[in-house]
């Protein structure tokens, strides 16, 4: 059997309830900013580097909720964390990612995320891939996430 691997992450909820997304380039979907630890690097620690290379956006360590580990795809786990922010306070037209990979069209470097939009939970299947809309409809309801924050 393979070993899973885990990608550690961020669930930014705004004022309204609303999760950010980021829209995974040269693809159909959008996702929480998410992504690998470095070797030796700490959940928390990793879930902070992914959000500020996806997005451009600092968060405070204390500000994010612990939610735990949870079952993603066959192959991986995400271990996520939470946060709220206040109205105003991510302005998404200055959302940048310095993440960049190999462009599948031309093998140039580009941005792994280029768009960031704010999703009602009910609208989450329509952006979202499928493994992360059936995170947020079974193991994680961003409506009781919302509540809680």
């Amino acid at each position: 059997m393979s070993e899973r691997t885990i990608s550690c992450g961020v669930v930014l909820l705004d004022g309204r309830g609303r999760v950010l997304l980021a829209h995974a380039t040269e693809t159909s979907h959008w996702d929480i900013p998410k992504g690998q630890p470095d070797a030796g690097e700490a959940p928390l620690e990793a879930a902070l580097r992914e959000l500020r290379e996806e997005t451009g956006i600092e968060l405070a360590p204390q500000r994010l909720k612990d939610l735990g580990r949870f079952a993603y795809r066959r192959d991986k786990d995400l271990h996520l964390f939470a946060a709220r922010v206040e109205d105003g306070e991510i302005d998404l037209a200055r959302c940048v990612c310095t993440s960049m990979f190999p462009s599948r069209k031309h093998g140039g470097p580009i941005p792994e995320m280029d768009a960031f939009r704010w999703v009602a939970p009910h609208a989450v299947g329509r952006y979202a891939s499928g493994s992360l809309t059936r995170l947020f409809a079974t193991a994680l309801s961003l409506t009781e996430l919302h509540r809680s924050l």
